[in-house]
């Protein structure tokens, strides 16, 4: 294995595909990851992964993948879980473009926070927080990736 790759590592995180660009969603248990994922997947995203994400760095990119074990599934609380019309399969990979930190209340979102990153496998991913259950969630997600694509091009 050389320098730019790295072996595949699970991470605690649901993640989403919007126009094929990843979309990681990391918090505490409880804070609204599946939630902000289904959200997201009603406005056209794709299911990548719930709760577990398969990363590997590629070169100069950072992909996300299901585990194999739980490919095509989310949890929807209420419902249990169920599949995902349309979701990822574990040979499917997506370039990650943003990371989600979701905090427990509102009051912990920085109102004007200086750019972030989250650093994942030496590759640094711009990184948002928000509160995953506001109302404006789904829209912060979608400036906040425009933003960060017009910051960096992620490459295979």
């Amino acid at each position: 294995m050389n320098a730019h790759a790295s072996a595949p590592v699970v991470e605690h995180a649901s993640a989403v595909a919007i126009d094929g660009r990843a979309v990681l969603i990391y918090g505490p248990s409880g804070s609204g990851k599946s939630d902000l994922a289904l959200r997201l997947i009603d406005r056209g995203a794709r299911l990548i992964a719930d709760d577990r994400t398969v990363l590997r760095r590629e070169g100069d990119g950072l992909f996300a993948a299901p585990p194999e074990t739980i490919a095509g599934l989310i949890e929807v609380r209420g419902l249990g879980v169920v599949a995902a019309p349309g979701a990822a399969t574990a040979s499917d990979a997506f370039p990650v473009a943003l990371a989600v930190r979701l905090v427990a209340a509102p009051a912990e979102v920085v109102r004007m926070p200086d750019p972030q990153s989250r650093e994942i496998a030496g590759v640094a991913v711009p990184e948002v927080t928000l509160w995953g259950f506001a109302a404006s969630a789904v829209a912060v997600v979608a400036v906040a990736l425009d933003a960060a694509l017009d910051r960096r091009e992620v490459r295979r």
